[in-house]
């Protein structure tokens, strides 16, 4: 008697074509190494510290940094205030005078105990050794931490002498967080009306594809900035609820005319045959055997967030102000360009090209290998 063999569904066929396809893994191992990284930011194991001052301002990389003053030591001393002299013909000469000497007995009093006459009666602070002490401790650590800022590091720092390699990490936490999430709503969106208006026909999908014509009549790019300008509310939360509706469009085409298909084959018949309710034969029967189209498009619907998130931040309509993403760093680093500054628009732009390319490939791969009709 022969052993009955269990042929491999449609996953672990979908994992051996993508095994053996080299580009395929490569990009794979691209993709999960961001994807560590959003886990260490998120958590704080990493980058948490992005915004601390760990270098000078524009310190550049260390590969560029030539011999100079070493790392850890003051720059410069501030120069000398000019002297001010009286004017002769000033008729508020004298008033000035007299109250640069009241100033002057006021900041005396501030650094000693003793007491001062000021019209006429004596004055004594009881906190002004206190006070004078707490001004040499704040003076003191505002020194060392000057001294304390690097003259280079590994991929320089931008204005305010932030890390950019920290930096950039920070900002995909932000781009990829943005991407993942509003795709997976976006895809939500789309196969919910997609599988509403291609299993039910006739109306009510006369009335989705009416709701889907309009969509995709207004370009996308000004499709996002007008949801956007009408928000008129930064935030991440803000960027993900636009991002995601505005591209359920492509989802719900495709997931429609799944639908459409398998609705009238044998296995939905018998499901109807058994009584089954309309929303069981929809997700539970239908469902499980288009879910491979609903992953694509996820995949898909994250480079293309990804990438409208940095144009959103760089237009001024993404994060807010004290959140970085890519985008964010691309606005800062235009300005930045101009002063031959230019490592914080590579670091975030290489990082951004190799996010995207590898997602893509990725997506490509995928694509053909959970195509049912490959063999």
């Amino acid at each position: 008697m022969m052993n009955q063999v269990n042929s491999p569904g449609l996953w672990a066929l979908a994992w051996r074509r993508l095994k053996a396809d080299t580009v395929a893994m490569i990009s794979l191992a691209v993709v999960s190494l961001f994807m560590l990284l959003l886990l260490l930011s998120y958590s704080g194991l990493i980058a948490a510290d992005w915004d601390t001052e760990a270098g000078v301002s524009y310190a550049p990389p260390s590969f560029l940094h030539t011999a100079g003053q070493p790392s850890g030591q003051p720059h410069s001393k501030p120069e000398a205030a000019p002297v001010v002299t009286d004017n002769p013909l000033d008729p508020l000469r004298d008033v000035i005078r007299e109250l640069n000497q009241n100033q002057g007995n006021k900041d005396a009093a501030a650094t000693s105990s003793q007491p001062i006459n000021i019209d006429g009666s004596e004055v004594v602070d009881p906190i002004a050794q206190e006070l004078a002490e707490v001004q040499a401790e704040l003076a003191n650590k505002q020194q060392a931490q000057i001294q304390e800022r690097a003259d280079s590091l590994p991929f320089g720092a931008d204005k305010w002498g932030h890390d950019i390699i920290k930096k950039t990490i920070k900002g995909a936490e932000t781009s990829i967080l943005v991407g993942i999430v509003a795709a997976l709503l976006a895809t939500l969106l789309g196969t919910l009306f997609g599988a509403t208006a291609g299993y039910f026909g006739g109306r009510v999908d006369d009335f989705f594809n009416w709701f889907y014509s309009i969509f995709t009549s207004i370009p996308y790019l000004l499709l996002i900035l007008s949801v956007a300008a009408v928000l008129q509310q930064k935030g991440v939360g803000t960027i993900i609820l636009i991002l995601a509706l505005t591209g359920w469009t492509g989802p719900f085409r495709l997931i429609r005319a799944e639908y459409m298909k398998h609705k009238a084959r044998e296995y939905v018949w018998a499901a109807d045959a058994i009584g089954a309710s309309h929303l069981r034969k929809m997700f539970i029967h239908i469902f499980p055997n288009i879910s491979h189209v609903a992953l694509v498009q996820v995949s898909i619907l994250v480079v293309g967030f990804i990438k409208s998130e940095v144009i959103l931040s760089f237009l001024g309509f993404g994060v807010p102000v004290g959140t970085v993403s890519w985008g964010s760093m691309l606005n800062e680093a235009q300005n930045e360009l101009i002063l031959g500054k230019w490592w914080q628009l590579t670091a975030a732009t290489a990082a951004m090209a190799l996010l995207v390319t590898a997602f893509s490939l990725f997506t490509d791969a995928l694509r053909d290998a959970l195509d049912p009709k490959l063999k």
